[in-house]
């Protein structure tokens, strides 16, 4: 299912932006339950965190695409939150400028119903979970849709604003 937003990320030309809402993801990922289990990415030992999906990031970031993250959280926030705090220096190493936003912050705005991506302010992949945070049947839908790429980057940019930088936000 990543495949689609790699193969948009490689052709990315300007920007990608991408929108996380749910407290939790795949809580039988194995690493996740290793991180449960104690086990934590050592930031001074590159090679035993680097992972092809930095590859394709530090790739497009390095060809001038700017790529953001923004995670809506609720607080106090959830084990798969911390774990995934835990884990966000790579993609910060990678390019990526990842920002948190408590939902306490964000109460007046009105966000997509679906997380995603866009991508050249064109292309939308929605993400498609079940309840308790596996993929959906559909996975992901990429929809070449500029008017829904234009609502989607409205209301992200609204959050986008009220985030906290990755480096100052605490868990």
């Amino acid at each position: 299912m990543a495949t689609a937003v790699r193969e948009q990320l490689a052709n990315a030309q300007r920007s990608a932006v991408h929108l996380e809402m749910r407290d939790s993801y795949m809580l039988d990922d194995p690493d996740f339950i290793a991180w449960q289990q104690g086990k934590r990415l050592d930031p001074m030992d590159r090679e035993s965190w680097w992972r092809s999906w930095l590859d394709v990031v530090a790739e497009a970031t390095g060809r001038g695409v700017a790529m953001r993250r923004l995670r809506v959280v609720s607080e106090p926030v959830t084990d798969y939150i911390r774990y995934e705090y835990d884990v966000t220096f790579p993609n910060v190493a990678a390019g990526e400028d990842v920002r948190w936003l408590p939902r306490s912050r964000a109460g007046d705005l009105l966000l997509p119903g679906l997380d995603g991506w866009v991508m050249d302010d064109e292309v939308v992949i929605l993400h498609h979970f079940t309840g308790d945070g596996q993929w959906a049947e559909a996975g992901m839908e990429v929809r070449n849709d500029p008017e829904l790429a234009r609502r989607y980057l409205a209301a992200y940019e609204a959050a986008w604003a009220r985030a906290v930088e990755h480096e100052k936000f605490t868990v």
